[in-house]
């Protein structure tokens, strides 16, 4: 999971790549998903934990309304000098609409923003609200489904961070035997830190098994 100032919420957990699937006009879907990772810029190691609630309803057969609610602790070394915290991070509010269907190909927009619900103090939010806008390909040949991602986020923030972020990413699924899914996810985007003028970029692999209908398990 990429852990940021910034975020919008990703529709089959582990991919970072999002889907143009929407849930069916009145279902409802909640995640629950959890993520580490650590940073080391000019002798700064940054650990971050997250574990991030998102609810997904959906009012049409096409159009999904998505509300993610973030937990973070941060823990920042510096000099041997030790600092925590943690709380809500910001608070995202986005709409998945899938404008086009035909033999396995579709498009769809998701555009998105959040708020500024955490204290940016203690590193836990931008400051400001953020907005984006994603399109996104879905190509389905079962078993095999393929995916891709182009966009676009203004990074308003009080951190002194890059505004202006661009996203691209491709992912890909195979159903190997029934109920039992392997992923694999590969993109980059720009990266939100003015001291860093590389490009982020991730790869990902991981397995989504249904232990029934309506509840999945994943690991990446």
């Amino acid at each position: 999971m990429i852990l940021s100032s910034f975020s919008h919420s990703f529709a089959a957990h582990p991919l970072v790549t999002d889907d143009t699937g929407t849930q069916g006009k009145g279902k409802f879907q909640l995640e629950v998903n959890g993520g580490y990772g650590r940073n080391k810029d000019k002798g700064v190691t940054t650990d971050t934990a997250q574990i991030s609630a998102t609810l997904t309803y959906g009012p049409s057969d096409t159009v999904d309304v998505i509300l993610g609610l973030p937990y973070e602790h941060i823990k920042t070394e510096d000099s041997h000098v030790v600092t925590e915290g943690d709380g809500i991070s910001d608070t995202s509010i986005e709409m998945k609409w899938r404008f086009y269907e035909k033999d396995g190909l579709s498009f769809g927009l998701k555009p998105g923003f959040t708020l500024p619900t955490g204290d940016n103090g203690k590193g836990l939010g931008a400051g400001r609200a953020t907005y984006h806008l994603f399109f996104l390909v879905t190509r389905e040949m079962k078993p095999w489904a393929f995916h891709f991602n182009l966009g676009y986020t203004r990074n308003e923030n009080k951190l002194d961070e890059n505004k202006n972020i661009w996203h691209v990413s491709a992912a890909s699924t195979v159903e190997v035997v029934k109920d039992l899914k392997v992923v694999g996810d590969i993109g980059t985007e720009r990266n939100a830190s003015r001291n860093l003028n590389v490009p982020k970029a991730f790869i990902l692999g991981g397995v989504i098994y249904s232990l029934w209908e309506n509840l999945d398990v994943d690991f990446g």
